[in-house]
């Protein structure tokens, strides 16, 4: 047996073949999806799983390429209008066919209330039905990465939606539950026959996909279950309960990989791991620092990148299997630079800056963390708050399920005062997590909230947790957004990118690594996304 060490190529990795009774899949994630409304949370592993039933007008191919879906073509006819042509013969699973009237459905949904992905449409005037199976879309500025925006802008259907009352998108943060948290109605190569939150959700193959002549999988049946617990996951893989589960804890790669029946496939994801500070409000929320919040000083917030030993992250916590970053993206994404390098680990420096910033004897602040959303995740917290105490930071850490942790710390009244968490641009381009990670993110002049009040605020840091602002990053940004030529836009990433590091918006940390787990017999495609799409699994 061997492991796919971890490198720079997106993995496609095919198991020798070993007799299996069935053809159902049987998988588990450390964590469950968040709802099955594709709207409601902005998240990999959600959207990612519900890619497997809905579908977008576009799609990625194994290696990540944008291809045809719902839209069988398109074109630019004029710079700020495409011609969206769409499918012809396809049908929802309830059996409704569909048309333009639920493309520009979903779009008047994805820009509901509750919706999580509004930031998609930052620069969409309009979606204009022409007929039943053409849509114009018409932007207030040229986009170049309008299709890659798109990729997870999954397409309900509007009769079953108006028939459930599902016409607005559920919140990730709000209490009140719609008919599509629990069900769905999509047009993808499978749907939903159950769903237990946080038990099991179990679906079966649709016979009336329109690509089903087509297909490479040869599934009947998916069964997902979140198993939250590293070794309960891998038992399950190691008796032959699970066909496949990720992430795989990398002090079991080994393990894994040396069983009779079992492989490990470990490749690098796109998505950087990073500590947010609250950087808007006055006072913090959850500190003994009183009348002023130290965070809006750049010297304590170097002292914390400063005091941080990511090297050590890497080979104690993670075992080798992450990359340090310096900056907010990934090698992979446009506009990544390898010149940018990080600020040295010098905690003996971090104790000089909080001194200077008025803070010798250091302060008192609560970390919020996930435990069970990305690759040892309570683990890193935990690693930051023994580092943060070397130099007088007193961290509380409180580690929570990513189903109470996203609603903590997106919920309106920004619940945190500092976080972690992870991104990766589904466009696979800095303008998404500019936009959406540091554009200045204020409804009002005195208002700490961060909630979008009208179309023209979509590109408003949607998830700017911690509330960075910098007008020349918003102009640039903005900027990039509509840049057609190559060698300007370019120009503008570094100089926004270099910005953004100056001012210590942010303390990146790493980049993990994507690790899955599969049975012998079984035939996945990894990509460098995480995303799992079943529809190129072969179980022998």
């Amino acid at each position: 047996m061997r492991v796919t060490r971890f490198g720079l190529a997106v993995g496609i990795w095919i198991a020798l073949a070993a007799p299996t009774q069935a053809n159902e899949l049987r998988f588990a994630f450390q964590g469950d999806i968040h709802s099955m409304d594709p709207y409601s949370l902005n998240e990999t592993f959600s959207i990612g799983t519900l890619g497997n039933v809905y579908e977008g007008l576009v799609q990625r191919a194994p290696d990540l390429s944008i291809e045809p879906a719902l839209a069988e073509s398109w074109q630019i006819v004029e710079p700020t209008r495409w011609r969206f042509n769409l499918r012809r013969g396809v049908t929802f699973h309830d059996g409704r066919p569909f048309t333009a009237d639920d493309v520009v459905f979903s779009y008047e949904r994805a820009l509901s209330e509750g919706s999580d992905i509004k930031a998609k449409f930052a620069t969409v005037a309009e979606i204009k039905k022409i007929d039943d199976f053409t849509v114009d879309i018409l932007t207030r500025s040229p986009n170049p990465i309008l299709t890659s925006e798109f990729e997870t802008w999954l397409i309900m259907s509007q009769g079953w939606a108006e028939e459930h009352g599902a016409e607005k998108a559920e919140s990730a943060a709000g209490q009140d539950e719609s008919y599509a948290n629990r069900h769905a109605n999509g047009t993808g190569p499978f749907k939903l026959v159950s769903r237990e939150a946080d038990v099991r959700t179990v679906l079966e193959v649709n016979p009336d996909w329109w690509n089903a002549a087509n297909k490479t999988h040869n599934l009947t049946k998916v069964t997902f279950t979140p198993i939250a617990s590293d070794a309960t996951r891998v038992a399950a893989l190691l008796t032959g309960e699970l066909d496949m589960a990720y992430p795989v804890p990398v002090q079991d790669l080994g393990r894994i990989s040396d069983a009779e029946g079992t492989e490990v496939l470990v490749g690098p994801e796109v998505r950087t791991v990073y500590l947010g500070l609250d950087q808007f409000r006055d006072e913090l929320l959850y500190s003994d620092v009183k009348g002023k919040n130290p965070f809006k000083d750049k010297r304590v917030r170097q002292a914390m990148y400063q005091a941080i030993d990511t090297v050590a992250i890497k080979d104690k916590v993670m075992r080798g299997a992450s990359n340090p970053s310096a900056m907010m993206i990934a090698p992979g994404i446009i506009g990544f630079n390898p010149d940018f390098s990080r600020l040295p680990f010098d905690p003996d420096a971090a104790k000089g800056l909080l001194a200077e910033a008025g803070y010798p004897d250091g302060f008192e602040v609560t970390l919020d963390c996930p435990n069970d959303r990305y690759v040892n995740d309570e683990a890193i917290c935990q690693a930051v708050v023994a580092m943060m105490a070397k130099i007088g930071i007193q961290v509380e850490l409180l580690a929570q399920p990513k189903s109470i942790y996203f609603g903590k710390i997106l919920a309106p009244n920004l619940d945190t005062s500092f976080f972690l968490l992870g991104w990766q641009p589904d466009s696979f381009d800095s303008w998404n997590p500019l936009a959406n990670l540091h554009a200045c993110p204020r409804s009002g002049p005195d208002e700490a909230l961060w909630a979008e009040e009208s179309r023209g605020s979509l590109t408003q840091g949607k998830f700017n947790i911690g509330g960075y602002c910098n007008p020349r990053v918003d102009e640039l940004t903005q900027l990039i957004l509509s840049e057609t030529d190559q060698e300007i836009r370019g120009a503008m990433l570094d100089e926004v990118w270099q910005i953004t590091i100056d001012d210590l918006a942010y303390i990146p940390l790493h980049q993990q690594a994507v690790s899955w787990g599969v049975r012998s017999g079984v035939k996945v495609e990894q990509r460098a996304d995480n995303v799992f799409k079943w529809r190129h699994v072969v179980v022998q």
